[in-house]
């Protein structure tokens, strides 16, 4: 190789490392085509319940049965690809998303509604790590606006499923699922395009790496205050989700109940709640470039903490004015959160994703079921009024290092 290619390629580097920001929208395009596949469950749960009978803790069972796939693979997704990536798996996964809708359409029975949710979950996991590395690579030196493009097309998704609901669901039932054949379809299309330009990428950064001597050829372990860091993000995690799990899975029932709306109108509150989620989102990442992601994760609970204490004793139109606010201030750390956790271990971009995305959708899981168990065992209104004391434990990103300290760790490593 002569001195002059060589030095050409840093510069070809250096373009290809700029913000690629059609790849970042695509991408982002791609997560909400995923995601609204995914909100036709929970927005199938009122359905299911007039069609089948099921009891709450079988509507957290299906619930479970998708998240907790989702979160168990995420990082087991993310351990493999972080080591050898694998682009064409993205189309691969919303293919098996594909044919799970497809089964829900048809599905006659409870244990077939599990066995379908489990192959959504499957291409879920797939999609999610290697979507938020190309979320990554096509970032350049704005992370934390590349990951909330891609975050807010995944929680634009999940708005719909209040839309999905009025508009599909409850006017042709059950087999309306089976139109989200064609929404997989389009992604799977969608991220053909992507693997493509994903692989190119891959090229350029291995031809980079040939060029340089690798120094760093021990393994280092993770030091004591990374792993603490990382047990307060899960704490965190688990407070945010199981706090957008009771308001997603079960708000509606509460709204119905307390105000006395059909099926279709409860799906506003829903809905209100979703989409300002996904507008929280997209804020996020800019406010955490520019003031710090631990400010953001703090500020996004512990705000939310009064919010969510009042939320179950007011009337009807204050209480969407309420899920409103706290759509914005509760969702905007969880873009924030995976770039924290990945700049936190650095070089383990597909882990770290997986660990973060993956642990909410499992906490979600989890939330989902013993929710749906509390719910049957104590009543509705007491469980909304209990876990409304969730965004209190935001408290422990006290404890977190700052984004200072989060410098000094990687430049010392």
């Amino acid at each position: 190789m002569s001195t002059a290619s060589i030095q050409k390629k840093p510069a070809s580097y250096q373009q290809e490392t700029g913000t690629v920001y059609n790849i970042l929208f695509i991408i982002g395009l791609c997560h909400l085509l995923n995601d609204s596949i995914q909100s036709v469950i929970p927005a199938m749960f009122p359905i299911l319940e007039e069609s089948m009978g099921l009891t709450f803790t079988q509507l957290g069972l299906i619930a479970f049965a998708l998240n907790m796939v989702s979160s168990v693979m995420q990082p087991v997704v993310g351990l493999y690809t972080d080591k050898k990536p694998m682009p064409y798996a993205l189309p691969i996964g919303l293919t098996s998303s594909m044919l799970g809708v497809l089964g829900l359409a048809f599905a006659p029975s409870f244990l077939t509604i599990l066995l379908s949710v489990i192959f959504i979950g499957l291409g879920s996991a797939i999609f999610h790590p290697e979507g938020s590395r190309v979320a990554y690579l096509a970032a350049g030196n704005r992370r934390g606006l590349a990951q909330s493009i891609y975050q807010v097309g995944g929680n634009s998704g999940q708005a719909l499923a209040p839309l999905i609901t009025a508009l599909i669901l409850v006017p042709l039932g059950q087999f309306g699922a089976i139109w989200f054949t064609v929404v997989a379809a389009l992604a799977v299309g969608f991220l053909f395009y992507i693997a493509n330009w994903y692989s190119r990428k891959l090229k350029v950064i291995e031809a980079m790496k040939k060029t340089k001597v690798n120094k760093n050829t021990g393994k280092k372990g993770l030091s004591k205050s990374i792993r603490n860091a990382l047990i307060i993000i899960i704490f965190l995690i688990f407070a945010r989700s199981w706090y957008v799990s009771a308001i997603s899975n079960f708000y509606a029932f509460f709204a119905i109940n307390k105000y006395e709306l059909t099926i279709a109108s409860s799906q506003i509150y829903i809905f209100t709640f979703l989409l300002m989620g996904a507008v929280g989102t997209f804020l996020g990442g800019p406010l955490a470039d520019r003031f710090g992601k631990r400010t953001v994760i703090l500020i996004s609970l512990l705000a939310t903490a009064p919010l969510s204490i009042l939320l179950p004793f007011v009337g009807s139109t204050l209480s969407i004015i309420i899920l409103a606010l706290i759509g914005i201030i509760l969702m905007s750390s969880f873009s924030v959160t995976v770039v924290y956790a990945q700049e936190l271990v650095p070089g383990k971009i597909g882990t770290m994703s997986g660990l973060t995305v993956g642990l909410a959708f499992g906490m979600g899981a989890i939330g989902s079921v013993a929710l749906g168990a509390l719910i049957d065992w104590i009543g509705l209104t007491t469980t909304m009024i209990g876990v409304a004391l969730l965004p209190l434990l935001g408290i422990l990103a006290f404890l977190l290092p700052t984004d200072h300290k989060l410098t000094e760790w990687q430049q010392a490593n």
